[in-house]
């Protein structure tokens, strides 16, 4: 975390931008929290700190991941901002590793071969990914193969997207209470930290000790 110049101490803005991220709060609850343990912080200043700490923290995070399976499932949602739809791409494999996500303002091939990609140069290449009928996941996979001469299997399933799925939900049920995004920049960068704080539940975050750690504490590390 980069905190020069900052008026309050790093450990404080950590302990903000962890609690945002991580519960289903929105900033003024946030900032009555953060009082009743002795810290007068504006709901702004808060956002503020949300916005600027958790890419840097995602950064991080990218580079203790831990591997995940070839076998992936795509699948996306939508959130609104500012009264307008963006959508939500992800990919888990088939255990329900988080391999990545990309928040877009459409939902079209373009969105779905970006997240493909992101995914695939943090991850590697799969072997096969499962999706819906969704036609941009079907054109952007096979946009991929063509252009990179590679074979990606592309299996069609309802029903076994329920992972991702159920991913979906968990990083909803933090968003609803945020009372909306202000903009596309401060939606991507939320759901960032939000996406962290999934995967370490999921305890993808190659430890630096043999110790069991709580989500707090790899998170902590991810910061200093």
């Amino acid at each position: 975390m980069d905190c020069k110049g900052a008026h309050f101490e790093k450990e404080i803005i950590f302990w903000g931008v962890r609690w945002y991220v991580a519960y289903p709060i929105s900033y003024r609850q946030l900032e009555e929290m953060m009082s009743k343990r002795g810290v007068t912080v504006d709901h702004s200043t808060l956002n503020r700190w949300v916005v600027k700490q958790a890419p840097a923290i995602e950064k991080q995070f990218r580079c203790r991941q831990r591997a995940i399976g070839r076998s992936w499932r795509m699948d996306e949602t939508d959130v609104k901002i500012r009264g307008r739809w963006a959508y939500l791409s992800r990919a888990v494999d088939k255990d329900g590793q988080t391999v990545d996500f990309l928040l877009t303002p459409q939902r079209d091939r373009a969105a779905a071969l970006a997240c493909l990609q992101k995914a695939i140069h943090h991850q590697d290449r799969p072997e096969k990914i499962t999706i819906d009928q969704s036609g941009s996941n079907t054109a952007a996979i096979n946009h991929y193969n063509k252009t990179h001469k590679t074979a990606i299997v592309i299996q069609q399933s309802k029903y076994r997207t329920n992972r991702v799925e159920q991913d979906h939900r968990a990083v909803k049920r933090v968003v609803r209470p945020m009372l909306g995004f202000k903009s596309f920049w401060s939606a991507r960068c939320t759901i960032a930290g939000g996406e962290v704080m999934q995967v370490m539940r999921k305890e993808q975050l190659v430890p630096t000790s043999n110790e069991r750690q709580t989500p707090a504490e790899p998170f902590s590390s991810l910061a200093a």
